[in-house]
């Protein structure tokens, strides 16, 4: 073993563990494993250190480096944990330097903290590479942290405040990838449709994604990670209904779907913009699916509040959910607020979750007979243009494009021809 990822998360959390891989083997790295965390719910920084603890008992000999959100929001929490030999902050992780010197200086011999303040980083920089090993779709930073303050999220104090990676490194990015054979890039961040507020001029997310796609012709398909719809541009939408290689699948960040519980949750946006965002977008772009993240059980969350949301998820018409249980972090406002019981909140994520299967296996039923432009990922398994898996009962060529019928599918993934 010379460097090992394990990594939690977002996909902006697979993009910089490649990036710190690559960091940590031109620093000459051997026996290492870092580990990427992520700190959107207290569940994920429970795994983080349940494979903390594994990865020590099943490599004895390897140095542990713990990085990513959870690392930056609670050190000393993992600096506590004998099975750690350093603790690296967000900002640090991603530079190439930071390597240098853990590998010149070693763990005895300097601080086992290396955590800065995520508020005092200006600048996002552009990490070249020329692709993600073991994935067969390519992902780009375009943005990183948060400006706004939904009082849930711990993120933007792991994350810092909004910086947009200018247009040039991006698109010199997306090029580089396409040379190297990416059929495929997502384009990544904390809030992407914050991109650009720092940037000279102040370009959008749909200006940068018109760039992309006109200074890239060769580039086959890009998606577009989750995205909070009411900072969606005028070029965006004017994207979504006339670009092709733009894929057909958005994954919202709505969160709830009363209005009460978003004004809590000090979203900005409500109900009725959510669901005219959706119904704007289907008419603009009628193979358009939908994914969104919903959270069960928020503070003063009523039965009534709660079947609001489960209401939203015919009326936005979505068709992959994320469900996260409420799960409070210390130091964000919702914390302090008065709680749902437990039971309560596992039972509206089951509930929540059931609905989610339900539009799920309505889609895959309106799938089957459809010819689909599939990329090949691994074991037999592939990805339509709007991000439902497909299944091959044969082997196929792992990052090739594959036009096929949908025979059918198993309640969770298509089957092909």
């Amino acid at each position: 073993m010379a460097v090992e990822v394990v990594t939690f998360g977002c996909r902006l959390n697979i993009y910089e563990s490649e990036t710190m891989q690559r960091h940590a083997e031109d620093a000459g790295f051997s026996e290492v494993v870092i580990v990427n965390t992520c700190a959107v719910t207290g569940e994920a920084t429970r795994q983080a250190r349940q494979s903390i603890r594994r990865i020590a008992r099943e490599k004895p000999g390897a140095r542990i480096v713990v990085t990513g959100c959870a690392a930056q929001v609670e050190p000393e929490t993992f600096a506590a944990m004998p099975e750690v030999s350093q603790v690296v902050g967000n900002h640090e992780k991603m530079k190439a330097e930071t390597w240098v010197g853990m590998r010149d200086f070693g763990v005895g011999t300097s601080e086992k903290v290396l955590v800065n303040d995520i508020m005092a980083v200006k600048e996002t920089a552009m990490h070249l590479i020329d692709g993600l090993r073991g994935h067969t779709r390519a992902f780009v930073q375009v943005q990183n942290g948060c400006d706004h303050r939904c009082t849930f999220c711990i993120i933007p104090y792991g994350r810092g405040n909004s910086r947009s990676v200018p247009m040039g490194a991006v698109v010199e990015q997306v090029r580089t990838l396409v040379e190297h054979g990416s059929r495929e890039v997502v384009l990544t961040g904390v809030d992407i449709t914050s991109y650009g507020k720092d940037l000279p001029g102040e370009p959008k997310l749909g200006t940068l994604v018109k760039g992309i796609l006109r200074h890239v012709p060769e580039l086959e398909r890009l998606r577009i990670s989750s995205i909070d719809s009411v900072e969606a541009d005028g070029d965006l939408l004017d994207v979504i209904a006339n670009e092709h290689r733009l894929m057909p699948h958005l994954h919202l960040s709505l969160q709830a779907g009363d209005d009460m519980i978003l004004k809590r949750m000090k979203r900005r946006h409500l109900r009725g913009d959510s669901i005219a965002f959706c119904e704007q977008v289907k008419r603009l772009r009628p193979d358009m699916i939908f994914g969104a993240d919903i959270i069960a059980g928020f503070p003063t969350e009523t039965e009534e509040m709660f079947a609001r949301s489960l209401d939203i998820v015919e009326e936005c018409s979505l068709t992959h959910l994320h469900v996260f249980p409420f799960s409070p972090r210390p130091g964000t406002p919702a914390a302090r607020m008065p709680q749902v019981a437990r039971d309560v909140v596992k039972d509206r994520a089951r509930r929540l979750r059931e609905k989610g299967e339900a539009a799920l296996l309505k889609h895959l039923n309106a799938e089957v007979g459809a010819r689909r432009n599939v990329l090949i990922e691994m074991n037999q398994l592939g990805r339509t243009e709007a991000f439902t898996p497909v299944r091959f009962d044969k082997p196929v060529t792992r990052g090739e494009i594959m036009s096929v019928t949908i025979a059918g599918h198993d309640g969770k993934e298509l089957l092909a021809a």
